[in-house]
């Protein structure tokens, strides 16, 4: 693989380059086509377990990289994006 200068280049960056051209060629409605493609095919083969065990180990994730000020900001922010459903209350 060589780059357009004539060097030769990594894996990564052959797939960087190749991920910024496909991106041009298709724009983002394609990667949000192959998206949702994507997901309806893990959709019919994992069950809500699959689901309930991934979203698990992403928050157990998170929360080992991240302190507590980052869940207060994402918290405000949830807050300040989402109008209130207890307007009734």
């Amino acid at each position: 693989m060589t780059h357009p200068s004539g060097k030769r280049m990594s894996r990564e960056e052959a797939g960087r380059l190749g991920g910024e051209a496909t991106a041009r060629l298709h724009g983002k409605n394609h990667y949000r086509k192959i998206g949702r493609i994507g997901g309806a095919a893990t959709a019919e083969t994992h069950d809500s377990d699959f689901y309930q065990e991934i979203g698990r180990k992403g928050g157990e994730a998170t929360a080992d990289s991240r302190d507590r000020e980052f869940f207060r900001e994402i918290g405000r922010k949830g807050g300040q994006s989402r109008p209130s459903s207890r307007s009734g209350e």
